[in-house]
């Protein structure tokens, strides 16, 4: 049965020329590790180091510069930690706890001549880490429950809503009926009034005058 990871996509983080390996003495509890105790200038292994990724997990990979044999490597699960530790007198050296297939471990020194490979190393680890710790949060955020109130819209009991109709109806009210109401006709085109029916025709029927006045 396949264990988890085993199809995870494995990138390359890291990749430096040459590293040099130590040997080195036991470790003492209370004191510092320093490089100066090693002998750094009789390394007891050269080759080259990549730094690969799988999933959450870096690997540090020592192998033959020109083959590609795999010489040791050291998984690292968390950055800084016992994996991989800096001494206590140069940028430039480190502490690697080294592991084979069987889980059997040991502690090696591990240096490089150029100090902007030592710090391209470390901020390699760094941001990768960095990375993870985002992941894990992200994840945490995804998985918890959400904890925000949420907004209650229904209307509780007893409770009544007052809607402003009216008033728009009153404003309609107010306004001026058109022409086609009962309202006065509109004056014909000239702009002449047509005279009152009452002034064609009476109840009294009046008789002309023959004449003149019989004055002189």
């Amino acid at each position: 049965m396949a264990t988890e990871g085993q199809f995870e996509y494995e990138s390359v983080i890291c990749v430096k020329p040459e590293v040099n390996v130590y040997r080195i003495p036991p470790r003492a509890s209370n004191r510092a590790i320093r490089a100066a105790d090693w002998k750094l200038d009789a390394p007891d292994w050269t080759g080259r180091m990549r730094v690969t990724a799988r999933g959450k997990v870096a690997y540090v990979k020592l192998e033959d510069k020109i083959s590609g044999e795999l010489f040791a490597q050291a998984p690292v699960d968390e950055f800084p930690g016992i994996t991989v530790e800096t001494v206590s007198d140069s940028s430039r050296y480190f502490v690697l706890r080294i592991q084979d297939d069987n889980g059997r471990s040991a502690f090696i020194g591990i240096g490089f001549g150029d100090r902007g490979d030592a710090f391209d190393f470390n901020v390699a680890l760094q941001d990768h880490f960095k990375w993870v710790k985002q992941e894990d949060e992200f994840t945490k955020q995804a998985q918890a429950p959400d904890s925000t109130p949420k907004l209650d819209l229904g209307f509780k009991e007893g409770q009544t809503i007052t809607l402003n109709i009216g008033q728009s109806k009153k404003k309609d009210r107010s306004r001026p009926q058109s022409s086609g109401g009962f309202g006065l006709l509109p004056p014909p085109p000239g702009g002449k009034l047509a005279p009152p029916p009452s002034s064609r025709s009476t109840n009294h029927n009046t008789q002309p005058s023959a004449g003149g006045s019989d004055t002189g």
